[in-house]
C-alpha cells in the first residue's frame, strides 16, 4: 500500500508504517492525503497533534453532502476513529428561532435531510457529547480550550484564529475533512502557522482612532487589508490594556473572526496583549513588514464600503442576529442588560424586531440558571445554540431583510451589518 508514492517529507517510522499500510488500507490513506496536503504547501515532516482534543467545522448535514457521509462510514467502519474526542460547529437548526412552514420544509426536506444521521455519525467518530456543538469551543463552559504552544487539527476559521493569536496554540487554517484526517493519524503536516517563522507579522498596523474601535470593523479593516498574512497591532493597548481579561478576549474573538472571513487571517499578533506579543514583542516583526494605519476616516470608509445585500434597501428588518460567532456568557449578560434598559427607556415591553441570541450549549445551560435568563425572556428575545450562517443558507432566509452585527455573518450571507449599538437602538425602538 502506497510503496509506489512518490514523496518527499521525512517521516517517523510510525508513520511511515501507517502510510504503508500496516494501519489498514483506510488509515493509509488518510496519511496519504495529509502527505499530499503538506507537500503542496513545502512541508518537510509531520508533527503530533498535542491538544487534548479536537474540533470539527462540518457539523451540518446537507443532503447534497454524500461524499462526505460515505468517508464517514468507510472511516468508522474500518476502525479509523479520531484520536482526540472533538466539538463540531454549532447546529443548523432550532425549533425556538423564528421561521415559518416553508422555510422549515426547505430546510428540513431538502437541506438539513441528513442531520439526525450525521450526528450519529460524528458520535462514533468521537464526539465529546450532545452540548459541544458550537464555534467558540474555548469557552470555560464548554471546556475545550488549548493549551499555549500546543498543536491542534482545527478548520473553523474564527475558532483557528483565537487559538492561535489569544490562546497561542498552534494551527493552520486546514479544510473540514483534513482537520478530521489529522485528529485520526495524531500528526499534522509541518509548514506556515505551526512554525515559529510562519508566525512571523509581515504588516504593522498601528491603531489611531481617537475611540474604541468596533471589534468587527477593525478586523473587517484589517484582514481585508492583510488577507493571509499575520499582523501586528499596535496602539490598542489604549482600549483593551494589557491583560486578557473577560471583556478584551470577548473583544478579540469577534476581531478575530472579522479578520478570518473578511480576509483570511490565521494569527494575528496584539502588541502588550496577545501571549507571543509580550514575550517577544517587536522581534516578531520582520524587516520588510509593510505599514496599514487606521484612524477614524479609514473605519468608516471600511464600513461605508459593506454592500446592503437586501432587494429592498429601505425594508424594515425582519430578523436579528447577534451571536456569530457565538456569544460568552459576559457578552451575554451585557446584552440582556442593555436591551432592557433600552426597552423601558423607550417605554416597550418586547423588541420591535424578532431578535436572536446565539451562543454555546453550555454557556446557555448556565445562564439559564440565573436570574438574567427570564429578564432576556422578557424582552422577547430568543436565545438559541443555533449557527446563523447556516440559518440563513436557506433561500427563503437569503430573501429576508435580516441584520445583525456580525462581520462574518454578513461577508457570508446577505444579512446587512449594523454595529452593536446601531442593534441595540434599532430593537428597543419602535420600527417606523
Amino acid at each position: 500500500m502506497n510503496e509506489d508514492f512518490n514523496y518527499k517529507m521525512e517521516l517517523t517510522p510510525e508513520q511511515a508504517d501507517i502510510l504503508h499500510g500496516k494501519s489498514g488500507e483506510t488509515m493509509a490513506k488518510v496519511m496519504k492525503t495529509l502527505v499530499m496536503y503538506g507537500e503542496a504547501f513545502g512541508a518537510t515532516k509531520m508533527i503530533p497533534v498535542t491538544s487534548e482534543k479536537g474540533h470539527l467545522v462540518t457539523s451540518f448535514g446537507l443532503g447534497v453532502m454524500k461524499p462526505v457521509y460515505e468517508l464517514m462510514d468507510k472511516l468508522i467502519a474500518d476502525g479509523a476513529l479520531s484520536k482526540q474526542k472533538f466539538s463540531v460547529d454549532p447546529k443548523p437548526l432550532d425549533p425556538k428561532v423564528p421561521s415559518d412552514f416553508l422555510k422549515n420544509f426547505v430546510f428540513n426536506k431538502f437541506m438539513y435531510s441528513m442531520q439526525d444521521q450525521y450526528d450519529a455519525q460524528l458520535e462514533k467518530l468521537g464526539l465529546i457529547d450532545e452540548k459541544s456543538y458550537t464555534c467558540t469551543c474555548y469557552m470555560d463552559e464548554v471546556g475545550n480550550k488549548p493549551k499555549k504552544g500546543d498543536i491542534l487539527s482545527w478548520a473553523e476559521s474564527s475558532a483557528v484564529v483565537y487559538a492561535n493569536s489569544v490562546l497561542g496554540a498552534r494551527c493552520n487554517r486546514n479544510s473540514g475533512i483534513i482537520e478530521l484526517f489529522g485528529s485520526i493519524v495524531g500528526c499534522v503536516p509541518y509548514f506556515g502557522l505551526v512554525t515559529d517563522e510562519g508566525r512571523k507579522a509581515t504588516w504593522i498596523v498601528k491603531v489611531e482612532t481617537t475611540k474604541k474601535p468596533e471589534a468587527q470593523v477593525l478586523g473587517s479593516a484589517i484582514g481585508m487589508k492583510v488577507m493571509e498574512d499575520v499582523p501586528y497591532v499596535m496602539g490598542m493597548d489604549k482600549w483593551l490594556g494589557t491583560e486578557l481579561t473577560d471583556d478584551a478576549c470577548a473583544y478579540l474573538k469577534d476581531f478575530g473572526a472579522a479578520t478570518a472571513s473578511n480576509g483570511a487571517v490565521g494569527l494575528y499578533h496584539i502588541d502588550k496583549l496577545t501571549p507571543e506579543a509580550v514575550e517577544q514583542g517587536e522581534s516578531l516583526i520582520t524587516e520588510d513588514a509593510q505599514v496599514y494605519v487606521i484612524d477614524d476616516a479609514e473605519l468608516q470608509r471600511v464600513k461605508d464600503s459593506y454592500p446592503v445585500m437586501w432587494k429592498n434597501k429601505d425594508a424594515k428588518p425582519k430578523l436579528c442576529f447577534v451571536g456569530c460567532p457565538h456569544l460568552s456568557l459576559a457578552q451575554l449578560n451585557e446584552w440582556t442588560d442593555k436591551v432592557a434598559e433600552g426597552l423601558k427607556k423607550s417605554g416597550l415591553k418586547k423588541v420591535s424586531v424578532p431578535t436572536v441570541f446565539t451562543c454555546a450549549p453550555g454557556v446557555k445551560e448556565k445562564f439559564e440558571k440565573t436570574p438574567a435568563a427570564k429578564k432576556l425572556e422578557a424582552t422577547g428575545v430568543v436565545l438559541s445554540y443555533i449557527c446563523p450562517l447556516m440559518y440563513m443558507n436557506n433561500p427563503l432566509a437569503k430573501a429576508m431583510p435580516v441584520m445583525t452585527n456580525s462581520n462574518k455573518l454578513r461577508t457570508y450571507t446577505t444579512a446587512r451589518y449594523y454595529t452593536s449599538d446601531e442593534i441595540l437602538d434599532i430593537i428597543t425602538k419602535e420600527v417606523k
